[in-house]
């Protein structure tokens, strides 16, 4: 492999990475909400 096709594997799974870590961080915050109790707000009332 030549070192242009190493960078661009380099940078695609990089960005791969990082991806996926939001997809869990995001994942993971979801979960805990599901677990505490509803949230209302002032503009539901109306």
């Amino acid at each position: 492999m030549n070192p242009s096709a190493l960078l661009y594997l380099g940078i695609t799974f990089g960005l791969f990475v990082i991806f996926a870590l939001i997809v869990l961080r995001t994942y993971k915050h979801k979960n805990k909400e599901r677990g505490e109790a509803p949230k209302f707000s002032m503009l539901d009332d109306e």
